[in-house]
């Protein structure tokens, strides 16, 4: 089971100490994305108050269209660091920044550009397809980029004759191998926070409440997929809970995304799952550093900026868009919905 640590940023945490305490940081922040011509586009993940705050909520591929669609001088992304390079790859001219820089990703870094170059080489014969949670590199040496909306529409354009490798999470490669019945070569990566869900809690919660619809995210394990009602990406997850009659739903993603399901789902109760270990605190830790505060300062600052080197922008930039060609084919659109 993977582990993370985040680094500390000292600088960082005395900036957040000497705000003024006396202001109202959310007309601040309205006064400023005025200002500064700027969109706030946000994560599922992310806490209650930056969602609210957001001019664009969304799961990955929503807040790629999103991205490529701003028309602001500025777009402030409230979620990790791969989406905010997403968002420069499609909308260059832009200046992007983030709360915090060190708001990762486990499945991105657990990829480094250098050892996946060498895993493609191992496999050339083969189409690269990246999932989205990855570095502005490595979709730079990736034919195709998918998310978990869009993972079986993507393998599915690839000829059936053409071999499949991808990367980075294995649990979603194998659902979509099931799904599809595409064999795929694989890199062998997880979520952290979608690889503690625990099976045997889901057993329990059905117990206890024999009347909830399970519904989980693709990249948990192959045990938590096995006892779900439903499975889909983090915007599909939000839908099903208005669409199913059920009145609880026992919900295994991160628990960013149950503030949306309240919102869309009012008086229907959702109960996340617990770990591993009996804990229900399956909160993605570099989501989890983006604050109210530092969104503040990221706008009044316009720093820190997140770059990608026109040479792998370029690059990037086929994948990304062959990605939201064939989702607007499929008509896969969750910005705007």
């Amino acid at each position: 089971m993977a582990t993370v640590s985040v680094t500390v940023d000292p600088e960082l945490d005395r900036r957040v100490e000497a705000i003024d305490p006396t202001l109202d940081l959310e007309e601040e922040i309205a006064r400023l994305r005025k200002e500064k011509d700027a969109i706030i586009l946000a994560h599922y993940y992310q806490e209650d108050d930056l969602q609210d705050l957001a001019d664009v909520v969304g799961d990955s591929l929503a807040l790629a269209q999103a991205a490529k669609k701003a028309a602001s001088e500025v777009i402030v992304f409230a979620g990790v660091h791969f989406m905010a390079e997403t968002a420069k790859i499609l909308n260059p001219t832009r200046k992007v920044v983030v709360p915090d820089l060190r708001a990762g990703c486990s499945l991105a870094d657990g990829c480094p550009a250098d050892r996946f170059e060498a895993f493609v080489k191992e496999h050339p014969d083969h189409t690269v397809i990246t999932y989205v949670n990855s570095s502005a590199r490595v979709k730079a040496l990736s034919d195709l980029i998918c998310t978990s909306s869009n993972a079986r529409e993507i393998v599915a354009s690839v000829p059936a004759d053409k071999p499949i490798l991808f990367a980075p999470d294995r649990f979603l490669a194998k659902w979509v191998m099931q799904e599809t019945g595409r064999e795929m070569a694989f890199w062998p990566g997880t979520c952290i926070v979608h690889e503690t869900f625990s099976a045997k809690a889901i057993v329990e919660l059905k117990t206890e409440h024999p009347g909830a619809e399970v519904i989980a995210h693709p990249e948990c394990d192959g045990a938590v997929l096995t006892l779900a009602d439903y499975i889909g990406s983090t915007s599909k997850l939000i839908a099903r809970t208005t669409e199913s009659d059920a009145k609880t739903f026992i919900v295994a993603t991160e628990p960013g995304v149950i503030h949306q399901m309240r919102r869309v789902a009012p008086g229907k109760t959702f109960l996340p799952v617990p770990d591993q270990e009996g804990c229900s605190c399956n909160e993605c830790p570099y989501m989890r550093l983006n604050t109210l505060e530092k969104l503040y300062l990221c706008l009044r600052d316009l720093a820190p900026e997140v770059t990608v080197p026109e040479d792998i922008r370029v690059r990037a930039l086929l994948p990304v868009e062959r990605m939201l060609e064939i989702s607007a084919k499929a008509k896969i659109t969750n910005y705007g919905d």
